[in-house]
């Protein structure tokens, strides 16, 4: 099984092709040492029951069941999947690849059964995908593996206290938005989200929604790409304005309250998918930042989930602290970012939690027993 199959399918005709003599006589030779085997153990007597226990009771529930997670192609995205999927594999799982595709097709393979499970979901922020590909009735959000989480618009500290800018909508003013006209545009260049993303249907309502499409260009495509160019403007002294979240390690670079601020935004708007959300939610530390405060869930295929009850209990039990995401994510900013080195951080926090993560394995090997 493999995300692969949403683009490609096979099909294969059976032929009867005719069997070579040769072969057909080491098949016969074959037949008859198995039959004269099998009589001769046929007379072995039976072991008893109490020296033969059943091997189903060394068995572990994964045995003999691949798993594949989906996630996006940021690499940050990895390393809570990386643990998931060492406790799956305690489990008895075999793990193939992760599949890397947008949110967007993301669910959509969830819920094709093309992948099993994800530990990306955003809960409001993908709300759109997550019920445009099926919602309740195909998927299950089946545990809250990060919390706490904040996102939001920054610009440099510097131009911010000069300009007293403090409110995205002050970005109307076509004089304060060339502030951050890094090409020469006459609009403010917002380093934004990459298509397909669940914060680009944010973004994309917020221009709308405080009337910021004639002096604000949304500039979207890689977005460690993109935030780099304007972490090395920043650099340059240049004013930059761009979105960012956390856990992530652009604020490692451009911490809050030092190099940059948050800005606040006139009153909450957000896409209807995400749902009713109020003030409160969007509000950090008396700032309505404009974005709901995140659960990043583990979401997986219904079926799946069914057919798998030691899976799912793992899915239920595992979390990851906030602080432990945000200095993995600083050592990939200092070059550990290959697939390598997230698995090696992953065996790393697991050894460094090894109770803990033992403790989950013990409680989905037992709801496993009951079933």
């Amino acid at each position: 099984m493999g995300v692969e199959s949403i683009l490609f399918s096979f099909s294969s005709d059976s032929q009867n092709n005719p069997v070579p003599q040769s072969i057909m006589k080491q098949f016969s030779l074959g037949v008859l040492l198995a039959t004269l085997l099998s009589g001769a153990i046929a007379c072995q007597p039976s072991p008893s029951t109490d020296e033969s226990p059943s091997s189903s009771l060394n068995e572990l529930p994964g045995e003999g069941i691949e798993v594949q997670a989906v996630h996006t192609n940021d690499i940050s995205d990895y390393f809570s999947t990386a643990i998931i999927n060492k406790g799956l594999e305690r489990l008895g799982y075999e793990i193939e690849e992760s599949a890397e595709v947008t949110p967007g097709i993301l669910f959509v393979a969830l819920a094709n059964k093309d992948v099993d499970y994800t530990a990306i979901h955003w809960e409001r922020l993908h709300n759109k995908f997550y019920e445009k590909s099926g919602g309740d009735e195909k998927l299950d959000k089946v545990g809250a593996i990060i919390a706490g989480m904040v996102q939001g618009y920054q610009i440099d500290k510097k131009t911010a206290e000069e300009h007293n800018i403090t409110n995205l909508e002050q970005l109307k003013d076509p004089e304060v938005a060339k502030l951050f006209d890094s090409d020469r545009d006459g609009k403010a260049d917002l380093a934004g989200c990459p298509p397909g993303w669940g914060c680009e249907l944010a973004i994309e309502h917020h221009l709308d929604a405080y009337d910021l499409r004639d002096t604000v260009e949304h500039n979207q495509g890689a977005y460690a790409l993109i935030i780099s160019d304007t972490i090395n403007r920043y650099k340059q002294g240049e004013s930059v304005l761009f979105y960012t979240w956390t856990p992530l390690w652009v604020g490692e670079l451009l911490k809050p309250g030092k190099d940059t601020i948050w800005l606040e935004v006139p009153y909450t708007a957000l896409p209807e998918e995400q749902g009713n959300i109020s003030e409160t939610e969007t509000t950090v530390e008396g700032k309505n930042l404009g974005f709901a405060i995140e659960r990043i869930m583990i979401t997986a295929n219904k079926e799946f989930l069914a057919a798998n009850p030691a899976a799912k209990q793992l899915f239920e039990l595992i979390e990851i602290p906030l602080e432990d995401i945000n200095a993995q994510h600083l050592k990939i900013r200092e070059g550990e970012d290959s697939l390598e080195d997230i698995n090696r951080h992953a065996e790393e926090w697991i050894a460094q939690n090894q109770d803990l993560f033992d403790g989950w394995i013990e409680e989905a090997l037992q709801v496993e027993s009951k079933n």
